[in-house]
């Protein structure tokens, strides 16, 4: 019996020590897993931290007033940058109507250390031009950018500015003919902003052109919106037909040349689309979401692929067409020819 006791005990000791090595080779196991998985999971905290964020850009905007023309240019642009896939914050500055607000803005986008700044307009880009030679500049709506000292040529930008005009080499030429020869113009009434050198050189190609035709340009001058009405008056009695180029002054109170042409019978050609859907007879042109989404695409390789402007040859719009609206050709009774290949709104 006491032998048999004594192997009992040796028995147990051995069954306790088994159980034992058990729980410490669990232990250490469990050990190892959880040092293998903070291992993993550093691994994974550092694949994070070496992931570099995108790029946020800030784009400053400037324009000189709002109208669907360079309202649409602007979304043309947006969409561009959208497109590309670009993370942008705004700073979006309007000058309402007043060139005297534009020095103020252009300081203003430089002020704020923006990456990039779009100028809607020849008095915009010109003002942020000769505010900062280092932020890269991208205009639209810009009729003469050699002309307005933005670039040195339409090939060879040089310099920070770049970007797409709005006048086709073409339109204005086409215009002043279909006046004379389809209308049988004599005398064109042409109400423009003096100050906008964008203005000053499409009236100087329509009076060349018109000169050539043996037709006579009759110029009203305006300084402000408000004063586009009367300007208008004052051409009743002296001319057959009215022609509003890409003014933005005129352009932004267009409604009143409207009015005056349509209560008169005058055939009003205008210089874009949203004019005519605005009630204007015609226009020789194009769209300016195009030109917009153009200069957008430019920004995006300056952006994105760090491309400078001073390389990035200026753009001239494409497809020019006309459009008329039928509507105000009814209201002024003229009859749209199919020859005219017009396209109607």
């Amino acid at each position: 019996m006491k032998v048999s006791l004594n192997k009992l005990a040796i028995l147990l000791f051995g069954v306790v020590l088994m159980l034992a090595a058990c729980g410490t080779n669990s232990a250490q196991k469990e050990e190892e897993q959880n040092q293998g998985g903070g291992s993993q999971q550093e691994e994974n905290q550092n694949e994070n931290q070496n992931e570099e964020p995108a790029q946020k850009f800030k784009i400053g905007v400037t324009q000189i007033v709002e109208h669907d023309s360079l309202n649409a240019a602007f979304d043309g642009f947006k969409k561009a940058i959208e497109d590309a896939g670009l993370d942008v914050e705004w700073d979006v500055q309007n000058a309402l109507g007043e060139p005297s607000n534009n020095p103020t803005i252009a300081a203003n986008l430089v002020n704020a250390g923006v990456d990039l700044i779009f100028a809607n307009s020849t008095p915009s880009a010109q003002s942020v031009a000769s505010e900062t030679q280092d932020i890269p500049i991208v205009f639209t709506s810009v009729t003469d950018a050699v002309g307005a000292e933005l670039v040195e040529s339409m090939e060879k930008p040089g310099g920070n500015v770049t970007g797409t005009i709005d006048n086709h080499p073409e339109a204005i030429p086409n215009t002043i003919k279909f006046l004379k020869e389809q209308l049988n113009a004599k005398n064109v009434g042409m109400v423009f902003n003096s100050g906008e050198q964008n203005s000053r050189a499409q009236i100087d190609i329509a009076k060349k052109t018109a000169e050539e035709l043996g037709i006579k340009i009759v110029e009203a001058s305006v300084s402000t919106s408000a004063e586009v009405k009367q300007a208008t008056e004052s051409l009743l009695g002296k001319v057959d037909s009215l022609y509003v180029i890409t003014d933005n002054t005129v352009v932004s109170a267009l409604d009143s040349v409207v009015d005056v042409a349509n209560s008169n019978k005058l055939p009003l050609m205008v210089g874009e689309f949203d004019s005519v859907r605005n009630g204007g007879l015609g226009a020789y042109g194009f769209e300016y979401y195009d030109i917009g989404y153009e200069a957008g695409q430019m920004a995006v390789k300056i952006l994105k692929d760090g491309v400078k402007p001073a390389d990035i040859p200026a753009q001239v719009p494409q497809n020019l067409k006309l459009v008329m609206n039928k509507e105000t050709a009814e209201t002024i009774g003229l009859e749209i020819k199919d020859e005219w290949n017009a396209e109607l709104e």
